[in-house]
């Protein structure tokens, strides 16, 4: 088991394959990524590596996170923090940098981000309801949902029912995307991924499916 990075995503493109056919990516960057310490059983109850990236300067961090970094051997700060549950046999060793080379070509990875927030959605773009008929009765009310509860017994709405609501904004994981190619400091991943353009994303190896 290996930890895993942090990507900020820079929108998407296409590369043609040896073959010559195309294939839509999504390009996300890696800055390089720093070992800071590890959690242990012992002393915090869980097996975990603390890596940081995006350096950044001393004054732009609060109080406490100054006196975390400071602690550190390397001496810079960092604006991205992420932890990745691992065995502690398997930890880094701290002060040892990741870059975008730490995935190789046609590897498979998981990939986690935060979806695009949409605001308040209707049935039929949040569920791909199929609306009500464009007549024979019907006015106004072509895209709602329809009936949403039943009669006295038991007289209510039942709790997780598809209604209209908030629609994105929320933890997506993708499994099993293979990276196409890995170019300086850029990953080019296959297909889309969740989050907008300037978003972090959390890259791992993929859990289901090996390289």
């Amino acid at each position: 088991m290996r930890s895993g990075l942090l990507g900020k995503k820079i929108g998407m493109t296409r590369v043609f394959m040896e073959d010559g056919s195309q294939c839509a990516v999504t390009v996300l960057q890696i800055q390089p990524h720093e070992v800071l310490s590890h959690k242990t059983i012992d002393k915090h109850g869980y097996e975990a590596v603390v890596v940081g990236t995006e350096e950044t300067s001393e004054n732009r961090l609060s109080k406490p996170m100054r006196g975390f970094f400071k602690g550190l051997p390397s001496g810079k700060f960092y604006k991205q923090l992420r932890e990745f549950r691992m065995n502690s046999a398997d930890f880094p060793a701290v002060g040892t940098v990741y870059g975008a080379d730490f995935f190789s070509p046609n590897q498979f990875v998981d990939v986690t981000g935060v979806s695009i927030g949409k605001g308040f959605a209707g049935g039929m773009k949040r569920h791909n309801f199929g609306g009500l008929r464009a007549s024979h009765g019907v006015s106004i009310s072509h895209r709602s949902h329809g009936s949403t509860g039943n009669r006295e017994d038991p007289g209510k709405v039942f709790k997780g029912k598809k209604m209209a609501g908030h629609l994105g904004h929320v933890q997506v994981t993708l499994q099993n995307l293979k990276v196409c190619r890995v170019e300086g400091d850029l990953l080019l991943v296959r297909g889309a991924v969740p989050g907008c353009e300037g978003s972090y994303v959390l890259i791992r190896d993929a859990v289901k499916k090996g390289a």
